[in-house]
């Protein structure tokens, strides 16, 4: 993909560390009140007033978290932010920064580069983010791509994974499992195209799965959606590692035990018709497949006539005390213990 003679080239070192980051970021745009400097000094300035302030980073390793073969760099640019922003929504806060720092090797020329910076920028512009810094370097073993997201709240707004009760409800946003199986697909075309690269392949039944795998969106929605109906979750994560995990870290944390209810799981048709294609377990591929960037929350029992009905919100279980342990009950109402086998960033893949 990036080997194409018909493309310019431009080699990185004829512009040198900070020129290519002043030709990368010159269209960066400051939009935020409490970015009181951006670019172009030693440390960016931000001043959140009364606000608490979120922080988080993640670090996307090429071969370990992509693979360019299928990832097109501009959409790679676009997921690398919603990964970030997708963890400030977990909060239940505003996102406002991002810093952006790459490592590359001389395989790219800046016309990739520039591809992936357009991606973010993007993602800048649709989700009212301010990129305020960064740093660019070598790299020997391909692209690595760190960013670190800011974001605000007021102390009384920001939710944690600690905080879910008995009998609180168990509610996750839109449908998961379809970044999996996403994934899945993609990965049997490029052995496909090993095999015939003259073979071009047909994608037109799969473009939801494919597209949450390749430019997933952050749940920025939710977080006014419940403002707007006056909730406040008593936990809440994101699911990118698998509802599983997610559930795990939420009922260890807060000291509580949970029943999910298989039929309760939302999953898109193409999930479903896909997972039967490649004959996984569809409700398998929801608990463990990670990557959704979806909301999974708790809410008190009150709470639950301001979402019902909601089509961004499912209720698929509910919080038990500790001692009763952490539950799916299966459509066949078998009590099956929830174990851990998502993505796990150390090991080779599933847990």
């Amino acid at each position: 993909m990036l080997e194409d003679k018909n493309q310019q080239r431009t080699a990185l070192e004829n512009l040198g560390e900070f020129g290519l980051i002043n030709h990368l970021t010159e269209n960066f745009e400051i939009k935020k009140s409490s970015t009181i400097k951006g670019i172009g000094d030693d440390a960016a300035v931000l001043d959140f007033k009364n606000k608490q302030v979120v922080v988080t980073t993640d670090l996307l390793i090429e071969n370990v978290h992509f693979d360019l073969s299928y990832v097109p760099l501009k959409h790679l640019g676009y997921k690398a932010v919603m990964v970030n922003l997708s963890d400030v929504y977990a909060m239940n806060a505003e996102a406002t920064q991002i810093t952006v720092s790459i490592a590359v090797s001389n395989r790219f020329p800046l016309e990739a580069l520039e591809e992936l910076y357009a991606g973010i920028e993007t993602a800048a512009k649709v989700y009212d983010v301010d990129v305020v810094g960064g740093d660019t370097t070598s790299s020997t073993t391909g692209l690595l791509i760190s960013i670190t997201a800011i974001g605000q709240a007021e102390a009384k707004d920001i939710v944690y994974r600690k905080g879910a009760k008995p009998n609180d409800l168990v509610v996750v946003t839109g449908d998961i499992g379809a970044a999996y199986m996403g994934l899945q697909v993609l990965e049997r075309e490029k052995e496909v195209f090993k095999v015939n690269p003259q073979n071009q392949p047909d994608l037109e039944a799969y473009t939801y799965i494919i597209e949450r795998q390749l430019k997933p969106e952050a749940r920025k929605d939710i977080i006014k959606l419940l403002t707007d109906l006056e909730v406040k979750p008593t936990s809440m994560m994101d699911i990118s590692d698998g509802l599983s995990s997610e559930i795990i870290h939420i009922c260890k944390q807060s000291e509580v035990g949970v029943e999910l209810y298989e039929n309760k799981i939302p999953l898109d048709p193409q999930v479903i018709s896909t997972c039967e294609e490649f004959n996984i377990d569809s409700t398998t591929i929801a608990l463990n497949g990670g990557e959704d960037y979806e909301l999974l929350m708790t809410i008190d029992q009150k709470d639950f006539d301001k979402i019902k009905g909601n089509p961004n919100l499912t209720v698929i279980g509910y919080i038990t005390e500790k001692d009763r342990g952490m539950h799916l009950i299966t459509r066949g109402e078998q009590v099956i213990p929830i174990i851990a086998k998502g993505w796990n960033a150390l090991g080779d893949s599933q847990e």
